[in-house]
């Protein structure tokens, strides 16, 4: 598997920026391989909802048949690449690309929205230190765009230095990372 797919081409974005598309591909990349029934099964969809819009992942470049199935019968998808990144003032030249771009960043909320709530579903069931190691934080700095995507490189190298670090312990989990950097411009109290 790749580690990133870099679109350019707002129609390529928009062809994952479909709402089952954007799960379909995020269950391939966090849970591997899989049949488009046992996606169909998963999502509460058709077999052959979930197939057709596999096949259009894969045409986009987003997704491939699974070249180890369990056996000769079964057609597996898998994801092709880790990450899916964009060029947000690429994409921005078009109104094609921006809604797709915003379509993106509003699903990547839902999943960190998500994930939180799971968590807290299942709060119980974690032991202490994940507990206290489970958070968010909400940070400010006077930055440039340059030192935001430095941030982005740093914190993407120490995330996989990281996992390199833990894969063999018997704690580990995988995590769900979020990082948004967006500038804000304050109004004055008056």
């Amino acid at each position: 598997m790749d580690e990133v797919y870099h679109v350019s081409d707002p129609r390529t974005l928009k062809a994952v920026a479909h709402p089952l598309r954007v799960r379909l591909l995020g269950a391939l990349r966090v849970d591997g391989p899989a049949t488009a029934t046992e996606l169909a099964q998963r999502f509460g969809e058709s077999s052959g909802s979930t197939s057709y819009h596999l096949r259009q992942l894969a045409r986009f470049g987003f997704t491939e048949e699974d070249p180890t199935p369990r056996d000769r019968r079964e057609r597996r998808w898998r994801a092709r690449h880790r990450y899916t990144s964009w060029s947000n003032a690429e994409l921005g030249s078009t109104p094609e690309g921006r809604e797709a771009a915003a379509f993106m960043r509003h699903r990547q909320l839902e999943v960190m929205t998500a994930s939180i709530d799971d968590f807290h579903r299942d709060h119980d069931n974690w032991p202490k230190p994940w507990i206290e190691a489970a958070g968010m934080s909400d940070l400010l700095g006077r930055l440039t765009p340059a030192s935001v995507m430095a941030l982005y490189e740093r914190v993407t190298a120490l995330i996989e230095e990281l996992s390199e670090h833990d894969e063999a312990a018997l704690d580990a989990e995988q995590v769900h990372i979020y990082l948004g950097a967006y500038p804000h411009r304050s109004e004055p109290f008056r």
